[in-house]
């Protein structure tokens, strides 16, 4: 007996030990291929393969790795067969590692696993298979032609419908659908929708760059007879879109490119390719424009028009477009996908009589609609942001896009429409021609955006600062529609490149943007003219003459380094170099004596301007001096970019450049005392953002800066080009207090005014909605237009204190160093980062401050312990001596400063006042 409970009891331990061991095992709980999770479309050689590590051990570093790749899930579990088995690599590396197999086949799907070891001695089993499929690598992969409709199209544009049966003669192992069109298109086999892309393939400079998607419909193909059917819209491709009333801005054709390819349970493979066999007519959308919205006429639907067996009696042939395939691109980055959906919060009666739905959030997208009514019957819904001062329906800031979606009835029963082909900017839609009552259940506005995964949150003590937390992420939804948008409701709707450039840091942390601005600067780099000079807005439909504003052209410059930081992509700097050593080269040959006083500049766009403006109150920004520092300030990146990629002699080149430019902005923009020419907020805020005077002259020119700020009692004057830098100056120069009154501010003009106003996005204007509730000027006031949100990097990096590295980034260095003030009781911000979530959350109580740190594995973090200099600490509830892994920083004024490899930790102190 004694025996049997030795034996017990030594099963009990070994089974504790496996407990153990397992439960501080090292693994790999993500997996990325080009920066996608499941990529169907990857179109370059040598694919980056990332993956992320979770540990419970703190301090848990990657020391090797071990990747294997196969072309079946079972060849790789089996470890046989292996196009790339790299052995055990002694690395630290687990973003961006480079494919290093056997070449690559297109059209091939791909399977891979990782291992990892740990600085512990733990080895991780194999990851669980993650799979990328190849795109085509070259033209000749291609056998699909170009069509377009046999018919004469009507001046309306009605959109035609493309149609081909085919039969699948063999089981099928995979289909894998190639598509791509002039315009947007909507395709389903056998009557079920390829996909979930709307818009699709989005906007790009078409004049250079077609994308294509790649689907995988294995299961949508039968036995037997087929049937693919796709619908077109003229989109961003021929539709009117600019200030011009234009259409046509790339052509005036509308046209289809599909490559089914089929590989059947045999290994044999057929081909079902677009061509003159396939048939076409028009159906029930009768017009769409991005601008003016879509007609749908429900009693032209063509029912069954995608099944086998349909008899498409009256269509007509293709013709062949006679188009070739150098300008196809295998898509990169999301799609547009349906998001969140709304039904109103209230439904009522305007005074002048009008029927309208509220949905309670400003978004972009469209209605659904259910209704029952007579064939014939004409719904219409208008869309709007805001309800003027009377409490009437509001569409004069549209300008000319008339937003308009009508629906006619076929009868005979419940009827469900919504838009295919256009998108509107609302929060309020006016209904006409309902047959019935108006209910919350028959209308449902949906949320369209590029699909990137939500990373990061932000939230604090004060209520208004995280509704504007809210604005500044729903300004970015409804913006970020395949190309980052000014604003997504009037006549405009472009990617305007100064907008961008101040948003993208706040935008990386608020969302994955990382393929979404890869995609959109290879755009940016197609538009860029010859001689460096970059467009207003890309892709360019404005002309080859709107080019190089100071702080849009920047883009050029600014968005490649941020999203650099945010993501650690070493290849996006390679592949934007070109382009931005051609934008610094352009403001060179520019510029006299080194100094750029030539040319259109936008300048600080949308500065404060008092209605009365008698006392000299208007915050005018010399616009030379503004193009003098980003002049500086691209030579700068320039510089950095350089540096990164090994390009030592432009490193010397540029250095000596930016001494000379900066030195030019002295002698022409500030005194001998240090004042500067221009005495408004922005000019102080980006000589100092930029460091363009001397560093003997910083302080007193913050503290200028300070001062000017309390002249307007306590307000910002600053517009487009200085509002992202205003508070990071002031936080950087001692003015820490300061910065948070102005960011806590309620009256005009502010951050929360808005907030106080009922805004649920970021306003273009200060005060688009005047506290009378009047408006600003209709030519030009959108109610969603991200760029005043630039404000929420500050609050990322400063109030809650998380940021990258600029020596490891990517996060992975990561510097915790959080900024209490403005009597915020807590803050707590999340990010997710290819490495894993980083955490901080502080919280002040009875003069004790807690901070919560989280630090992904595989990376390490600096924590400043704000006011905790002389403090005795604790972490974990213990005092700080006794815990191990937690090293001495280099010391920083007024706080404590600590290293930490990967973990959780709970730090406790007295604050110092």
């Amino acid at each position: 007996m004694m025996a049997m409970k030795q034996q017990v009891v030594f099963l009990i331990l070994a089974l504790s030990l496996v407990y153990v061991r397992a439960s501080a095992q090292v693994r790999v709980s993500q997996m990325w291929c080009e920066h996608q999770a499941t990529p169907l479309s990857v179109g370059v050689p040598q694919p980056q393969l990332s993956w992320q590590l979770s540990a419970p051990q703190r301090d848990t570093r990657q020391t090797a790795a071990e990747i294997r790749v196969a072309l079946s899930q079972e060849d790789l579990v089996r470890g046989r067969k292996l196009v790339w088995a790299s052995g055990k690599l002694s690395t630290a590396q687990s973003v961006d590692m480079l494919y290093a197999g056997a070449p690559l086949q297109a059209d091939q799907t791909y399977h891979w696993q990782v291992r990892v070891w740990d600085n512990h001695g733990n080895v991780s089993l194999w990851s669980t298979p993650a799979r990328w499929h190849m795109a085509f690598l070259s033209p000749a992969d291609w056998k699909a032609a170009w069509i377009q409709p046999g018919f004469e199209e009507l001046p309306s544009r009605p959109s035609p419908l493309f149609r081909k049966e085919f039969q699948a003669k063999k089981p099928v192992r995979q289909a894998m659908l190639y598509i791509t069109a002039h315009g947007v298109y909507e395709a389903h086999i056998n009557g079920k929708r390829v996909g979930d892309a709307c818009l699709a393939p989005g906007w790009t400079a078409y004049q250079v760059r077609v994308p294509y998607q790649v689907y995988d419909v294995t299961d949508l193909i039968a036995s037997g007879s087929n049937a693919i059917g796709v619908m077109l819209g003229s989109g961003w491709y021929r539709g009117y879109m600019g200030f011009q009333d234009k259409n046509d801005n790339y052509g005036s054709d509308i046209s289809l490119l599909a490559q089914l390819e089929i590989t059947y349970q045999d290994g044999t493979r057929a081909q079902v390719v677009s061509d003159t066999t396939w048939r076409a007519a028009t159906g029930h959308i009768v017009s769409s424009e991005i601008y003016h919205g879509e007609t749908q006429d429900a009693r032209l639907r063509q029912e069954g028009w995608t099944q086998p067996g349909y008899p498409a009696t009256g269509w007509s042939r293709t013709r062949a477009a006679g188009l070739g395939y150098e300008k196809l691109v295998a898509s990169e980055n999301e799609p547009i996908r349906r998001h969140e959906t709304f039904h109103p919060v209230r439904i009522f009666k305007t005074p002048a009589g009008d029927q309208v739905l509220d949905f309670g959030q400003n978004l972009v997208g469209w209605v659904q609609v259910k209704a029952t009514g007579k064939a014939g019957d004409r719904i219409f819904l208008d869309h709007a942001e805001v309800l003027d001062k009377a409490g009437n329906f509001y569409t004069d800031n549209l300008r000319a896009a008339k937003a308009e979606d009508q629906f006619i009835l076929r009868g005979g029963g419940e009827e469900t429409f919504e838009p295919v082909f256009t998108f509107h900017g609302f929060r309020y839609v006016r209904v006409r021609g309902y047959p019935g009552e108006l209910t919350p259940d028959r209308f449902t506005a949906v949320a369209l955006y590029t699909d990137m995964h939500t990373t990061g949150s932000f939230a604090c003590s004060h209520p208004l600062i995280n509704q504007l937390q809210r604005n500044i992420l729903w300004g970015q939804k409804g913006n970020f529609l395949d190309v980052p948008t000014d604003c997504p409701q009037r006549d405009e709707r472009l990617g305007w490149t100064g907008d961008a450039q101040v948003f993208a840091s706040t935008a990386a942390f608020n969302m994955n943007v990382h393929t979404f601005f890869v995609k959109w600067l290879k755009d940016l780099a197609a538009d860029q003219r010859a001689d460096g000079a970059v467009p207003f807005v890309a892709p360019n439909i404005l002309g080859q003459n709107a080019v190089a504003s100071a702080g849009w052209a920047d883009a050029a410059t600014i968005i490649p380094w941020q999203i650099y930081q945010a993501y650690g992509d070493r290849e996006l700097l390679a592949q934007q170099y070109p382009s931005m050593k051609a934008w610094v080269e352009y403001m060179h040959t520019q510029s006299r004596d080194h100094l750029w006083n030539t040319g259109f500049h936008f300048g600080d766009w949308l500065f404060y301007r008092p209605q009365d403006d008698n006392d000299g109150m208007a915050a005018v920004t010399d616009k030379y001096l503004i193009a003098q520092c980003f002049y500086a300030h691209s030579t700068q990146l320039l510089i950095q970019t350089a540096q990164v990629l090994g390009k030592t002699e432009d490193v010397t080149t540029y250095t000596a450049l930016l001494e000379q430019i900066k030195s030019a902005f002295v002698r022409e923009y500030m005194t001998p005392g240090g004042r500067l020419v221009s005495g408004t907020q922005t000019a102080y805020v980006l000589a100092l953002n930029f460091d363009m005077l001397p560093e003997a002259l910083r302080q007193q020119a913050a503290d200028r800066l300070a001062e000017n700020v309390r002249r307007y009692n306590t307000h910002l004057t600053t517009g487009f080009l200085g509002t992202p830098y205003l508070c990071h100056v002031l936080s950087r120069f001692g003015h820490l207090d300061l910065a948070y009154e102005l960011l806590l501010q309620e009256s005009y003009p502010s951050w929360l005014y808005p907030v106080k106003m009922g805004a649920t996005t970021i306003w273009e204007r200060w005060d688009g909605q005047r506290p009378d509730s009047t408006f600003q000027t209709p030519g030009m006031n959108s109610f969603n237009h991200y760029a005043y949100g630039a404000i929420g990097d500050w609050m990322y990096r400063v109030i809650a204190g998380i940021n990258p590295s600029p020596e490891a980034p990517g996060y992975q260095h990561i510097i915790i160093r959080p900024q209490p003030g403005g009597n915020l009781t807590y803050a707590q911000a999340t990010l997710d980062t290819y490495y894993g979530r980083v955490v901080s959350h502080w919280e002040l109580q009875e003069g004790r401050m807690r901070l919560q740190v989280e630090v992904p594995a595989n990376t390490y973090a600096t924590i400043h312990l704000p006011g905790a200099a002389a403090q005795a600490v604790s972490e974990g509830g213990r005092p700080l001596e006794a815990v191990a892994g937690l090293r001495p920083g280099t010391p920083a004024a007024g706080a404590r400063v600590l290293e930490a490899g990967s973990g959780v930790y709970r730090f406790e102190w007295n604050i110092t006042q």
